[in-house]
């Protein structure tokens, strides 16, 4: 409770009271009203990185879950010893700094000389330029973002292991082929797993700041690369607040960020009275 009172509600009610204000950090505060959500509404970079934070997070979400899915079935089928291998392995780049992998995807996925290209030109395939062209800035960073899908693997692994395996049992003397029994019987019995980790992702990836700051504005390597389409919305948020001094401005964003993370997660525990099956209810 001490935690939560000096970490998170304090700094809350603190950056609500300056989004009510003009405060640039280095003179007392002015009271502004509610001009800097009107501001909000008005300002076409705040409609451009929310667009740009949504799209990526439609993408990223799906894709963390479906891959971390795969990988966990696989981990069911090897065997004992092999599995604490590989789990270990898949979790290692979880803790790998966020820093890092945004300098790392510079050199990944250069569109002259980097590695993705590379392979996919053993394959006859060109490459796009992924830093460069706008259209492919956002799928880069997801498929970057793969490389951290330890977590959620370990999540999915429990879950998948603790279906009562009688179920694809009966499931298979009744004639269900392999797709059907996921279907019916690891999709509803892992619903909740599913349903914990879409909130934390879409959290995750409405939040999404490193890798892309990292990449495309955290040093002078990025300084020619376009960055129109990696402007997510903690960028400009960061901007605003750290570079142009426009505390209550920005706090006014991320009272914003907050209403729609907010939103959105209601409306997903709302969908998942129908969609999650939780046992003994």
């Amino acid at each position: 409770m001490i935690g939560f009172l000096i970490f998170m509600l304090i700094p809350m009610v603190a950056s609500f009271v300056l989004s009510l204000t003009d405060y640039d950090a280095l003179r007392e505060p002015t009271a502004v009203g509610l001009a800097n959500y009107r501001q909000l509404m008005e300002d076409p970079d705040v409609r451009k990185s929310l667009t740009n934070t949504l799209v990526y997070a439609l993408m990223s979400v799906p894709s963390t879950m479906a891959v971390s899915l795969g990988l966990a079935a696989l981990l069911v089928r090897t065997g004992r010893r092999s599995a604490g291998i590989f789990r270990t392995l898949f979790y290692l780049p979880e803790i790998t700094p966020k820093v890092a992998v945004g300098v790392l995807f510079l050199f990944l996925f250069n569109g002259q000389a980097g590695l993705v290209n590379e392979v996919l030109g053993l394959f006859g395939v060109r490459g796009p330029q992924w830093s460069t062209d706008g259209a492919w800035i956002k799928p880069g960073l997801v498929l970057m973002q793969l490389w951290s899908v330890g977590s959620t693997v370990v999540i999915y692994l429990a879950a998948l292991k603790s279906v009562p395996p009688e179920l694809y049992e009966a499931a298979e003397l009744d004639g269900a082929s392999r797709w059907r029994r996921f279907r019916h019987i690891t999709v509803p019995m892992i619903s909740g797993a599913l349903f914990f980790t879409l909130i934390v992702q879409t959290i995750a990836a409405l939040q999404t700041f490193d890798e892309a700051y990292t990449a495309f504005y955290g040093n002078a390597s990025s300084a020619g690369y376009s960055s129109d389409a990696a402007l997510f919305y903690l960028i400009y948020l960061f901007q605003q607040g750290f570079q142009f001094l426009h505390m209550g401005y920005a706090s006014a964003m991320a009272w914003l960020l907050f209403a729609i993370i907010m939103v959105i997660t209601l409306i997903q525990v709302r969908l998942s009275k129908r969609f999650v099956y939780y046992e003994g209810r």
